[in-house]
């Protein structure tokens, strides 16, 4: 099975999907999901008839949907209707069964807490520190990849103060820093920690951690002092804010004789450092 045609399993029921490479985003089938949520003896003729209801109701989401050839019941590749995550969500919340009603709940509190973090931001640092927990990080790490996002937010206010537009143009320079530190790609690096839509600070070691945080650190400390007047000037310092901390990454190399950017992730690191201490 290759990253592009994972099969994910829901209630021990096949959902196909497709990994798009270029857009980053997982696409799912329609009439799978709507086959196990609805339990339909005949999903396709299910959706077809809330597709035409959510068209009649004017609802953009189906008519952005498109087709992706994917694996049939007889093992033939058949032009399937899809839909990205956020057009999923959407799609789920007009079907009306018991099953759906789970998520239709999980996406009423999402948006909630998120409400309730706009009205106050330590709500969203606390449940960003719980999620982090659950999912096996250690403190020390955290503490680490709490400090990055201050040190994120400080450069993408920075480059806001330059002109610099939130998107496409953040991307470009994001990436000319991690090339410049680390020496891959932003998609390289992903690919290189086996990542598709996941955030790669959430994958770094501490040391990697660190040298980002420097990088993108120094870029704001040069932005500030030279104040760039276009695009391209900033595109030259994202280039000398991460080129420092490449040079501290090339002298950490030359003096442990080991790679800093490796396809390891934290946790990894942390499941490695419990087998150390298990076997002592």
């Amino acid at each position: 099975m290759t990253k592009k045609t994972a099969i994910k399993l829901f209630n021990e029921k096949q959902i196909r999907t497709h990994w798009d490479d270029e857009q980053e985003k997982w696409y799912f089938s329609i009439v799978d999901v709507v086959g196990v949520l609805s339990e339909s003896i005949d999903p396709q003729a299910y959706w077809r008839k809330l597709k035409q209801r959510l068209k009649e109701e004017g609802n953009e989401t189906v008519t952005n949907c498109h087709a992706l050839k994917m694996q049939a019941a007889d093992s033939k590749m058949r032009l399937t209707d899809v839909a990205d995550t956020e057009q999923l969500f959407r799609l789920i919340q007009s079907i009306p069964s018991p099953k759906a009603e789970p998520f239709k709940m999980w996406l009423a509190q999402v948006g909630r807490e998120r409400i309730d973090e706009i009205e106050d931001p330590e709500l969203g640092i606390d449940r960003l520190m719980e999620t982090y927990l659950r999912k096996g990080y250690s403190k020390e790490w955290i503490n680490q990849r709490l400090k990055s996002i201050e040190v994120r937010k400080e450069l993408t206010d920075e480059w806001e103060n330059r002109g610099v537009q939130k998107g496409q143009e953040f991307a470009i320079l994001t990436d000319e820093i991690t090339k410049a530190w680390s020496g891959y790609s932003t998609k390289q690096y992903k690919n290189l920690k086996n990542l598709k839509k996941e955030n790669l600070r959430d994958h770094m070691t501490n040391l990697e951690l660190v040298l980002n945080m420097l990088a993108e650190a120094t870029t704001t400390e040069i932005s500030k002092e030279k104040q760039p007047k276009s695009f391209e000037d900033n595109k030259r310092i994202a280039q000398q804010g991460g080129t420092i901390a490449g040079n501290t990454r090339r002298e950490i190399e030359e003096k442990t004789g080991k790679k800093v950017v490796t396809p390891l992730n934290a946790k990894q690191l942390d499941k490695q450092k419990k087998n150390i201490i298990d076997k002592q």
